[in-house]
């Protein structure tokens, strides 16, 4: 997994197998044998540090790997210099994969818009998936998943790799009904064309470059809008509104990521219509000014599952406060995901 951190924020004595000298002077170490260099990225892995990667899965390997340190994937994989590859996340809750058939469903139509052909059906990804999960012994986290042209060369086209390449990795994260509050402001930073927008691709730098912008003004996230001016959806989660008609709202997902969770959501929210709570529950496409009048405003996906808006460029959504019916759609959905059918929640086959 790679290291975020640049040398500049390390002390002399972090810097891997380097001397330094005058000036521009550097003596860069060789590595005589991969047992060197095994110990070397040992030393990052530490007991004494947290393991939040138990296991890893790869189809270059050939199997799952337990040691952090050899959770690597070959530099000249396309994935890597090319951004050729795709990938999807399915949540771990309770011992539970939620959603993982329609997490699946939605990663190969990615990867047949890349025009990438998986190495397995999906059956046999559906398997390695629960065996991975299984082996990591987590019973909370993330399920995170690529597939990628493959290594074979550094050239654009990947007529040069053998075959498509699998990876995944089971991620060891808190995840939790979120009950506060957060800020967004409008990105400045143009969002992907529908076609790259439609399917779950690696080419996350808008994303990431998005949330920096929010970050820098203080706001958890952004919120994108399309060149006809009408809302879309967030870095990298669906966006919905409650009007104070009571009207849940989705953008319309012609253009945007079709989010699993807000998929489940709309199936779900009808029961608050049953109830008399909400008046209908639809998919449209809503204005910025249209969606600031909201009374109501969230953030919705794999890992949240539902985070609260309360403010957007510095004005307040509603009152400015957490809503009743954002937090009644919230504990919808937190009970789908703890405590809902078979059909959503697969249980987990762990050995003692």
């Amino acid at each position: 997994m790679a290291n975020c951190n640049s040398s500049s924020d390390q002390k002399p004595d972090e810097l891997a197998s380097m001397e330094l000298g005058n000036g521009n002077d550097v003596k860069v170490h060789v590595f005589s044998s991969s047992a060197e260099l095994i110990g070397k990225l040992h030393e990052k892995w530490s007991p004494e540090k947290r393991k939040p990667y138990p296991a890893m899965y790869s189809s270059v390997f050939g199997g799952i790997v337990l040691d952090p340190a050899m959770m690597v994937i070959p530099i000249d994989d396309h994935m890597v210099h090319r951004g050729h590859g795709v990938f999807d996340t399915a949540v771990i809750l309770d011992g539970h994969l939620y959603e993982l058939d329609a997490h699946l469903d939605r990663f190969l139509r990615s990867a047949s818009k890349a025009r990438i052909t998986s190495p397995f059906p999906q059956s046999t990804l559906r398997s390695i998936l629960v065996q991975l999960t299984a082996t990591s012994q987590l019973k909370e986290g993330t399920l995170r998943y690529w597939l990628s042209a493959g290594p074979g060369n550094f050239l654009l086209s990947s007529a040069g790799c053998p075959t498509a390449a699998f990876y995944a990795v089971v991620i060891d994260e808190a995840v939790s009904q979120r009950k506060h509050g957060v800020k967004v402001i409008t990105s400045t930073i143009p969002m992907k064309s529908p076609l790259f927008a439609t399917m779950k691709n690696v080419n996350y730098l808008p994303n990431v470059l998005s949330v920096m912008e929010a970050e820098d003004s203080g706001a958890f996230a952004s919120i994108w809008v399309d060149e006809d001016g009408f809302i879309t959806e967030g870095p990298n989660v669906n966006v919905a509104f409650i009007t104070n008609d009571k009207e849940l709202i989705f953008p319309s997902f012609d253009k945007i990521l079709s989010g699993c969770t807000a998929k489940r959501l709309l199936e779900l929210a009808p029961k608050l219509v049953e109830e008399g709570r909400l008046k209908s529950v639809k998919t449209a496409n809503l204005t910025v000014e249209e969606a600031k009048r909201s009374a109501e405003m969230m953030y919705i996906g794999s890992t949240l599952p539902i985070l609260p808006i309360t403010m957007w460029d510095e004005q307040p959504i509603g009152d400015g406060k957490v809503g009743d019916l954002t937090m009644a759609l919230s504990d919808l959905l937190w009970h789908d995901m703890v405590a809902g059918p078979d059909t959503q929640r697969l249980r987990v086959p762990y050995i003692n």
